[in-house]
């Protein structure tokens, strides 16, 4: 079933405010391996300019992931999940997420196109902290056709 083209230029308002915390700063460190003092220690990131620990930078891979929710869980897209690759993933940042971040997301329907029985969604996840922009995370999501 061919995803809903009226859903292209759709938004999705923020539902969640998602708080960032030192300790699931750490944790994602350590998923990734990065021992970086800044990702654990006030001081280093203090040292480093900035305000708190920062967080790696594929960190907002949390709140996108929430966001998209909202968008693949709406029934009128005629989404089913159970056919869906993640194609694409890509993170413009405007600044570092810091520890005490209060980030919200507004999500962007930006395109649905089909190629080869596959559709092919693109959204737009606009992270902000406080009305501060602090990330942009573009992603494809892959519906992979009947045949496929």
């Amino acid at each position: 079933m061919a995803l809903d083209q009226s859903f292209v230029g759709r938004s999705y308002p923020p539902s969640f405010v998602y708080e960032v915390g030192r300790e699931k700063i750490r944790e994602f460190a350590d998923a990734l391996g990065d021992g970086s003092p800044v990702y654990r220690e006030v001081e280093a990131a203090r040292a480093a300019g900035y305000k708190d620990v920062i967080a790696p930078p594929t960190f907002a891979i949390i709140v996108s992931l929430m966001a998209n929710d909202l968008l693949v869980s709406d029934p009128e897209l005629g989404l089913d999940y159970s056919r869906v690759v993640h194609g694409d993933q890509s993170f413009e940042h405007h600044r570092p997420i810091t520890a005490g971040d209060r980030l919200e997301v507004v999500l962007h329907v930006d395109g649905i196109t089909s190629r080869m029985g596959n559709d092919m969604l693109t959204v737009r996840a606009e992270i902000s902290a406080e009305g501060e922009a602090v990330v942009t995370g573009r992603c494809t999501l892959v519906v992979r056709g009947e045949g496929a």
